[in-house]
C-alpha cells in the first residue's frame, strides 16, 4: 500500500495531494536530476494521470523546470527558494563558520555541520578541504543515521524516547537494511561512551574515515546539531587520530558551544 494512502487512513488531517507533490520533488536526486513522467511514475508508484497533473502544477509554480528536448523535468529555482529562509535563519551556521574553517585548516579534513532530520542526517554547512573526497558533501545532502559517525552522534544525544521512535521507524522502513546497520550503531555506542566522540572507519562508504561530536548549543528552536570531520582513503591509527585530529575537533566544539552561550564541561577521552 502506498504510504501516503496509509497515512491518510489513520490521520484525517493528512493532506494527500500535498504529500504526492512532495513525493515527486523527493524523487529527484543528484544522480537522477532529470526525470520524465514515466520515471516519476515508477519511482513514486503514483498513476500516470496523477503524475501529469502534479508535474504540470509544480512547473507552473516554479518548483520544476521542463527540458522540452528531453521531455524531462529537473528541480526548479522554487525549491531552492524554499530552503533559503531556513538556512539564513539558522544562527548556528554563522556562529560556527569561523570555527569549522579553523578546524578544516588545522586537520586538512572536510568538515560538516549536520542536523537530525526525520530518518537521516541533513548537512547544513560543509567545508570541503579534502579534495579527494569523492562523496562531495554539500548543504542539503543527506546521510544515513546508523552507519555514519555524525548520524550516530545525533542519535546518542537524543532523548531515549526520541531515539527509540527513530530506530523503530528505520526498522519499519527497511527491516533488512536496519538489521545490517544496527551492529554499527551498537559498536559505536560503546565507543562513544568511553571516548566522547563517534568513529566510522568505512561503515557507510568503504574508504571514508569520519569522526563526529554532537553540539550542545543554546537555541530557541531546539535543533539537534552535530559536527564531523571526514577524509577519504586515510589509514590513521587510533593514536594518530587522537594526537592529530580529535584535540582540534574538541577545541572547535568547545568554541562553538561557548559562543552560542552554552556552558561547556570538558570530558577526558581514552583510546
Amino acid at each position: 500500500m502506498n504510504k501516503a494512502h496509509h497515512s491518510v487512513e489513520i490521520d484525517r488531517q493528512f493532506a494527500i495531494n500535498l504529500s504526492r507533490g512532495l513525493q515527486v520533488l523527493r524523487a529527484f536526486t543528484p544522480a537522477q536530476y532529470l526525470l520524465g513522467n514515466r520515471e516519476l511514475c515508477e519511482k513514486t508508484s503514483l498513476p500516470k494521470a496523477t503524475i501529469s497533473r502534479l508535474t504540470y502544477t509544480l512547473e507552473q509554480l516554479g518548483y520544476l523546470t521542463r527540458i522540452d528536448r528531453l521531455q524531462k523535468y529537473r528541480l526548479g529555482p522554487g525549491v531552492l527558494m524554499l530552503g533559503y529562509p531556513m538556512l539564513a535563519s539558522m544562527e548556528i551556521r554563522h556562529l560556527a563558520r569561523p570555527h569549522i574553517e579553523k578546524l578544516a585548516a588545522k586537520t586538512g579534513w572536510t568538515v560538516n555541520l549536520g542536523m537530525l532530520g526525520k530518518l537521516e542526517v541533513v548537512y547544513i554547512d560543509a567545508l570541503r578541504i579534502d579534495r579527494g573526497n569523492f562523496l562531495k558533501p554539500d548543504i542539503g545532502s543527506a546521510r544515513p543515521l546508523l552507519t555514519t559517525a555524525l548520524g550516530r552522534a545525533l542519535l546518542f544525544t537524543s532523548t531515549s524516547a526520541q531515539r527509540a521512535s527513530i530506530l523503530n521507524r528505520l526498522k519499519v522502513e527497511d527491516a533488512a537494511q536496519y538489521a545490517a546497520d544496527f551492529p554499527y550503531f551498537e559498536k559505536d555506542r560503546v565507543f562513544y561512551e568511553k571516548n566522547g566522540f563517534c568513529l566510522s572507519r568505512g561503515d557507510w562508504k568503504r574508504n571514508v574515515l569520519a569522526v563526529a561530536v554532537p553540539l550542545n548549543i543554546a537555541s530557541d528552536d531546539h535543533l539537534q546539531i552535530g559536527m564531523n570531520c571526514t577524509i577519504s582513503t586515510a589509514r590513521l591509527t587510533k593514536a594518530e587520530l587522537l594526537k592529530n585530529i580529535i584535540p582540534h575537533l574538541f577545541e572547535a566544539r568547545h568554541n562553538i558551544e561557548r559562543d552560542s552561550g552554552k556552558i561547556v564541561t570538558t570530558s577526558g577521552i581514552s583510546l
